[in-house]
């Protein structure tokens, strides 16, 4: 089941019902595909379009029409109204979505119709309807990378192991369940990048799943309960598995963590040797607690500097 890293394109197709569903919409007309194609967070209130200025239209853009652009159309007489939204559907945006519970004049509709466009309606104000767009579309249509690895939650930290085949992940792995901790994704973790964060999850397909050489796959979920698993978690480091070598120099004193670039965001990385005799398991744990103290500012490496100083200061104090 090796996937290796695929970046894949910042946009998509969603359905209409989906769509609707997540954000509370209503729908007043779909079109006749049920799907919608998203390609841009951006989106656009189209007052100026109405109004005939087009030189810097979003047409790509999910379109918000609210209580201002609703009036002005009311205020237009119906061959000037239907001219002005005729023009606006034309031009191939994928949806457009009507706030505060507005009705829509017969001339929305009507081109919706002709122009196979899918028309929503939201209770919420527009303001709020487009929060809600935004954070849906960032997660929806945030750069994503499909990698080999596993995915853990250790004391609530996001533990990306990686390693090549064989080295020992997936056993480190259901030791680490076997200890309480909750398995994400194995084999292939989904890293997707919604703002400054990387939200891992697992494919549909092999959720919850993990291959055991010898054994073959299982369920975790099933095996474990619904406690040793977990959809989605937020990447804090990466612990990568090489076996020992001898004429390597890795770290001891933690010094300076080195990073790894996933989607453009540096995470901590941290290179673990395998030996026999090491419990990885319990390495990781320790790995994952050590994180979260220097995250609530406690730099081991300054205390030691600090002994040591504290230390030479009392020798010479004693030597005088």
């Amino acid at each position: 089941m090796d996937i290796d890293n695929e970046l894949e394109e910042n946009e998509t197709d969603v359905k209409v019902k989906e769509f609707a569903a997540h954000l509370g919409l209503e729908i007043l007309h779909t079109c006749k595909s049920g799907s919608m194609h998203m390609a841009t967070l951006n989106i656009n209130r189209p007052g100026l379009q109405l109004s005939g200025y087009y030189e810097h239209f979003g047409k790509d853009r999910v379109q918000v029409i609210g209580e201002m652009e609703t009036a002005y159309l009311k205020q237009l007489n119906g061959s000037d109204r239907l001219n002005a939204l005729e023009k606006l559907f034309s031009f191939g945006f994928p949806c457009l979505v009507i706030s505060s519970g507005l009705e829509p004049c017969a001339e929305i509709i009507a081109c919706a119709e002709k122009y196979d466009k899918t028309v929503l309606r939201s209770k919420q104000r527009s303001t709020m309807i487009i929060n809600g767009l935004s954070i849906y579309l960032n997660e929806l249509l945030a750069p994503r990378i499909v990698t080999h690895g596993v995915l853990l939650d250790l004391y609530g930290v996001g533990v990306l192991m990686t390693g090549k085949s064989s080295v020992g992940k997936s056993e480190t792995a259901i030791e680490l369940i076997q200890r309480g901790h909750r398995l994400v994704a194995d084999d292939a973790v989904c890293i997707k990048r919604v703002s400054d964060r990387l939200v891992g999850s697992s494919p549909e397909l092999i959720r919850y799943m993990m291959e055991v050489r010898g054994i073959g796959i299982v369920d975790i979920r099933r095996l474990y309960g619904a406690g040793a698993v977990k959809l989605t978690k937020v990447i804090d480091m990466v612990v990568n598995l090489e076996t020992w070598d001898e004429e390597k120099e890795y770290d001891r004193l933690g010094g300076s963590t080195a990073t790894k670039d996933i989607l453009g965001i540096e995470i901590p990385s941290y290179t673990i040797p395998v030996k026999s005799g090491r419990n990885l398991a319990v390495i990781l744990e320790v790995a994952a607690r050590n994180h979260r103290i220097k995250g609530m500012g406690f730099d081991i490496v300054k205390e030691l500097e600090r002994r040591q100083m504290t230390a030479s200061d009392n020798d010479i104090w004693q030597e005088d």
